[in-house]
Formats: structure tokens, sequence, C-alpha cells
């Protein structure tokens, strides 16, 4: 009706499993310590190396209708086939969880046997599903890693996620006093507090922490596409954006850099860089990247330059303005950039920048050059305020969405003058003191 389950030498054709066999026993007891109105609860004792554990079951039996060598019901007892044949599966199921592991190769304990056959989740298992902030990060720079190699994105992203990674665990370490926190115990509470971290400790601007706190909601979501978590805890978080005041050269700024005879010959490369990009709207990280051959000739028979910017992906094509023309042709046969196959001689961004202080020094420009600035002023004083259309501005900056230009649209106040100059003119004609007075 019911046999007890072994495994016999057929079945265990390994030897090195029938030698851990020895060493593994399943025994079926009472504990007769436990009686109570005459009955005793039956126990599973699961044995390795001599540890044992031991499983307490919800069948209980009269000692007397026991048979303690065999570990199972006496034929007639009370509830014989029910309780003999669990005990019966029970025994098989430990042994089947003893060899799967044993095959596999895992650690195997009385314990670990005792939870797989209970259905409780292995502690070491459970652990590995306790996802960190930090795991989540490090499976992001995988994955943006592959992205960088084949040129999808920029490694200065991949740099801006490590940054964050970094102020996300000194965070961690001066709020909670730990090196790292489960994806589970993340709450809303914990980006508010970043965020205030990031304004008061760190004094970083509005703007640039709610690019930190960006970037840390894409791998947060990242995280909830594996099923590491069930959902953003910072979803409800709102980034906002406040719109800078930009600073822009002017024209008669722009004419001094132009006009100025600059004896040193690294802050003369810089100028044409600098004066390059003011009349391309190039950043310096792609004009970093020019090569040798660049210009191409469009189909209007004019010189254009077109590159996918470095830090969108996005194509950034631009006609070539006289000045633009003139810089590429004093450098087609410079020794440096024939060498290392270069448009321009652009210096490191950090010797570049150094320099641009010592140009507006000597240009009598009281404004903080940086690489920026040209971007900035290419947008305004070069294109906006001479009468270009946003949209024709926003295509040649390689913007994805025109509201990005219309930032820069709000510093050109010397278009609006000159416009209101204009039609103060038409309408009231040519002698700008003339006083019209409104009769009655």
């Amino acid at each position: 009706m019911y046999k007890i389950v072994d495994f016999d030498s057929k079945t265990l054709q390994n030897k090195s499993i029938m030698k851990n066999m020895e060493r593994f026993k399943v025994s079926i007891a009472l504990k007769s310590s436990r009686t109570k109105n005459g009955l005793a609860p039956i126990l599973i004792r699961i044995y390795i190396r001599g540890i044992r554990s031991e499983i307490t079951t919800r069948h209980f039996v009269n000692p007397l209708q026991w048979n303690n060598k065999q570990g199972i019901v006496k034929p007639g007892g009370d509830n014989e086939f029910l309780i003999n044949t669990y005990l019966n599966d029970a025994r098989g199921q430990i042994n089947q969880h003893y060899l799967f592991l044993t095959a596999s190769k895992a650690e195997v304990t009385s314990i670990k046997l005792k939870n797989l056959f209970l259905g409780i989740e292995d502690e070491d298992k459970k652990k590995e599903k306790e996802k960190t902030i930090t795991d989540a990060f490090e499976y992001h720079a995988v994955k943006m890693m592959d992205m960088v190699k084949i040129g999808k994105i920029s490694p200065k992203t991949l740099i801006k996620f490590k940054i964050t990674k970094n102020k996300v665990l000194e965070f961690i370490k001066l709020k909670y006093d730990l090196k790292d926190m489960d994806l589970k115990d993340l709450r809303l509470r914990f980006v508010t507090e970043f965020e205030h971290f990031l304004l008061t400790t760190q004094n970083i601007n509005t703007n640039t922490t709610h690019k930190y706190i960006k970037f840390l909601k894409t791998v947060i979501n990242l995280a909830v596409g594996l099923d590491w978590l069930d959902k953003n805890p910072f979803q409800q978080f709102k980034c906002v954006y406040v719109s800078p005041d930009r600073q822009v050269l002017n024209q008669d700024e722009l004419n001094r850099l132009i006009e100025k005879e600059i004896d040193i010959d690294r802050l003369r490369k810089v100028r044409d860089v600098f004066l390059f990009c003011c009349y391309t709207g190039f950043a310096y990280a792609d004009v970093f990247e020019f090569k040798h051959n660049a210009v191409t000739r469009g189909l209007d028979g004019e010189y254009w330059i077109s590159k996918n910017r470095q830090k969108t992906g996005i194509k950034e094509s631009v006609p070539l303005l006289p000045i633009a023309l003139d810089i590429i042709e004093r450098y087609k046969d410079d020794e440096h950039c024939i060498t290392f196959d270069k448009l321009l001689p652009v210096n490191s961004n950090q010797k570049y920048n150094a320099y641009l202080k010592e140009l507006a020094d000597i240009c009598g420009i009281k404004k903080y050059l940086t690489t920026h600035i040209a971007r900035h002023t290419f947008a305004t004083t070069v294109t906006l305020a001479n009468g270009v259309p946003i949209e024709t501005v926003s295509s040649m900056l390689g913007h994805t969405n025109i509201r990005t230009t219309q930032i820069y649209a709000k510093v050109v106040e010397q278009k609006v003058s000159e416009d209101m100059i204009k039609l103060r003119q038409k309408l009231f004609g040519e002698e700008e003191t003339k006083i019209i007075k409104i009769k009655g």
C-alpha cells in the first residue's frame, strides 16, 4: 500500500554522492516527553555530519501504535494510511533536496534541508535578492559602458552617473551612518533629504542638484524594470529647472577679441578657438573632436561643418561664416593639427579655461570667460540679435526642443531695443527725439 522511499545503488551512480549520503540521515520518531491526552507528536530529524535539525509535524499518534524501528504507524493504528503516506512523502522530498544540492555542489546543512522542506526561504538566498543602491548603480554602469563602446552615449555621461553615485553614498553615510542601503528601504523622504544635502552641505545650485536627482531616478527606474523594486519611491518628486542668467559677449566685446593684436602664441590660439565657437555655436567638447577634414560643401555650395553633439547625440550642422572659415584656413598647415588630425589647436579643458581668463584681461573684458560662453554668444549676439529666426538657431544648436532655445531669446535685450527703435522711426518719423502729444 505504501513504502518507505530510499535510494539504492542504481539511483546513486555518482560515487561522491554515495559517499556524502553516508553522512546524511533522515529519521522519524515520537516526542514521547510531550505526550498529551495519550498522543505524542511525530518528529522528523535530519542529520548532516552529526548536526541535527528537527521538524515537528502536525501529526500525533498513540505510542502503543508506533513502530519506532521503521518510523511508521503500526498496521491498524489510527490514521495509519494518512500519517504513513505523509511521512513517506516527507522522507522522499528531503532526500530529493539533498541530492539536488549535492549534485549542484552547493553547501548542504541540516538547517537548509529543513527550510527547503518547510518552504522557508534560505537566508543566503534572501540576502541575494535584497538589492542595494550600489547594486543598481553598478548594473546601470555596466549597461552604459556597452552604450559608450558603440558610441551611443558620451563617456562624460557615464562619469556624471558615477559622480551621482558617490554623492548618494556620501549622503547615506552622513545621514544614516551606513555604507549602502537596500532598495526596499527607500522612501520619498530619502530623495527630499538628499536634495537638502546637496543644496546645503554640498552648496550645489538648484539646477545641478536636480540633475543629480534625475540621474538617481533613472537608476531607480532601472531597478523597477529589473523587478528589484515594485515601484519608484521617488516618482512623486518633481525636478525643476531654474532659468539661469546666461553670460554672453556683446558685439563690442567680440570686436575687441577680433581686433586685438596678440603676440603670445598660446593665447592667440585660444582666442581663435574661442571665436570659432562664438561664430559656429559648437561646444568646446565637440570642437576638440573635429578632424582635419571636418569641413564639407553642402548642397548650396557653401562650406558646412556637422557633428553629433557629444552631450546629446543630436546632429548639429552649421554653415560657416567668413570669420570661422578664416580661422580654419589659418591652421590648415599647423604642425599640431596635422600630427594629431585636428581641425583646430584645441587645448585641454583645464588649460583652455585658464588661458581664457588671461585673454579677457588683455582684451579688457570684465566678464568671466568660460568655454560655454562662446556657445551662448552664438545663440544670442551672433544669430538671434541679427534677426535669424529662433527655429533656425534651434536647429543649428542641435536642440531637440525649441523651448531650450527660447532661454537664449530672453537675454537679447539689444535686439529688442533695435526693433523698438525701428518701430518708433516707422510710426513717428526719422527724428528719434520728436515728441508726440495727445490732444485733449
